[in-house]
């Protein structure tokens, strides 16, 4: 039924063959993507740049942070296998 649909789609648009139109679409993708990119370029320059400073600044912060929850993960982490233990030792299990 959906072939059907296209086919009399394709007669009403005067398409005949299945190759009719392909030099238009791959036309029409380059052009897409050309103008995808020109956009790309405007939007960038309007973008607001951090400076040197503020990207260090907040890479020290992150690299702190990250460094803080490791270690206190690790020792909620002790806690628990050693609460585990110490209970599966007094059960006998």
């Amino acid at each position: 039924m959906a072939t059907q649909a296209i086919k009399a789609k394709n007669e009403e648009s005067g398409i005949t063959g299945a190759a009719s139109g392909i030099g238009d679409r791959i036309k029409g993708t380059f052009s897409d993507a050309s103008e995808f990119l020109h956009d790309v370029r405007v939007e960038m320059k309007q973008v607001t740049w951090p400076s040197r400073d503020d990207v260090v600044a907040t890479t020290g912060i992150v690299i702190a942070t990250v460094f803080f929850f490791g270690v206190f993960l690790a020792a909620v982490d002790w806690l628990v296998q050693r609460g585990v233990t110490y209970v599966f030792k007094a059960f006998g299990v």
